[in-house]
């Protein structure tokens, strides 16, 4: 393989030298997978039927319950087809539309975390002009922008990585084609290209966290001016949930992107590569169930309808018993 043109596909060695352990992380992230796409999948439908849900704060959950599924559809079932293939292969079209959703789906996420923390900062520091800020026109313009945005950086990026000629090697030292990995096969100097991305990253990662950050200073500062105690721990628990995903989320994210491709580690960066592209997913439909009472009380409300209307269709539609099981 001497150009670009030759290459056909990609050889995903990230987990390769694992051997026998491979069937074993095949059966944990199916079971990581699913339950990650159940709870989500529980989210949206809760915050969907549950009128008590219909705000500004939840849609732009349900939108990044729905974004976080697409992003792991992109990932991980080709990685638990890998686990279980002799030679985990991709080829070149599909490795750039993986990386084109992938980028473009990881970016949309970020964006609408920072319009959740944005969302926050209004409620708490401006709640009677909160309605006529956050407007249902404003909550779907600023999904929007953070989608239209989070692809058009996609874009870039993928031109960026694939206008590289791979010469030297197919070999893909990743368990699904990110950025550096792939850009590293490259056989001429990408560090040019390296500095754009590495800018877009910031774009991306630092300028929405700190965004993010100023906002919690005002939203603090307001909390604390709040008389009642019990007023102060509302105020915070509105936001608990906010917070861990947004350090979670951009800490993962910061610790790969934020930095040279020169320092890419595939040991430890496939490590935290799998905590942000299996795990996250699962954390941010938990951390919103288990630390919000509003979301838990509603799931509860749904349940309960769900189990009357079960108990309705087996009056309305009892099931006859065989003449001979009655006798």
């Amino acid at each position: 393989r001497q150009n670009q043109s030759v290459i056909t596909e990609f050889i995903l060695v990230g987990f390769s030298n694992l051997g026998h352990l491979q069937t074993l992380l095949f059966f944990i992230f199916l079971l990581v997978y699913l339950t990650t796409l159940t709870a989500n999948a529980t989210i949206m439908t809760v915050i969907r039927l549950e009128k008590a849900l219909h705000t500004p704060m939840y849609f732009f959950l349900f939108v990044l319950s729905c974004s976080e599924t697409c992003y792991t559809l992109v990932i991980v079932p080709k990685m638990l087809t890998n686990l279980l293939s002799t030679v985990p292969t991709i080829s070149f079209s599909g490795c750039a539309a993986q990386l084109y959703f992938f980028v473009g789906l990881a970016c949309t996420n970020c964006f609408l975390i920072a319009v959740m923390g944005y969302d926050r900062y209004v409620a708490i520091c401006n709640p009677l002009n909160y309605t006529l800020i956050i407007s249902r026109a404003t909550c779907m313009q600023l999904v929007l922008a953070s989608s239209v945005c989070g692809f058009l950086i996609s874009v870039v990026v993928n031109i960026l990585v694939f206008s590289v000629p791979f010469c030297a090697s197919n070999r893909i030292n990743h368990f699904f084609c990110d950025i550096s990995p792939v850009i590293k096969l490259g056989c001429t100097d990408t560090n040019l290209k390296e500095m754009v991305i590495f800018f877009l990253s910031i774009l991306v990662l630092l300028v929405p966290f700190v965004l993010i950050f100023i906002s919690y200073v005002f939203i603090v500062s307001t909390i604390l001016k709040i008389s009642s105690v019990e007023g102060q721990c509302k105020a915070f628990a509105t936001c608990a949930s906010h917070l861990t995903v947004v350090i979670v989320h951009y800490g993962c994210a910061s610790f790969i992107y934020l930095r040279p491709t020169s320092l890419y580690s595939s040991d430890k960066d496939g490590l935290v590569a799998v905590t942000y592209t299996v795990i996250t997913p699962l954390l941010n439909p938990l951390v919103y169930t288990l630390r919000n009472k509003e979301v838990k009380m509603a799931l509860r409300k749904v349940l309960s309808r769900i189990l009357k209307f079960v108990s309705c269709l087996k009056v309305k539609y009892p099931v006859d018993l065989p003449p001979t099981l009655k006798e």
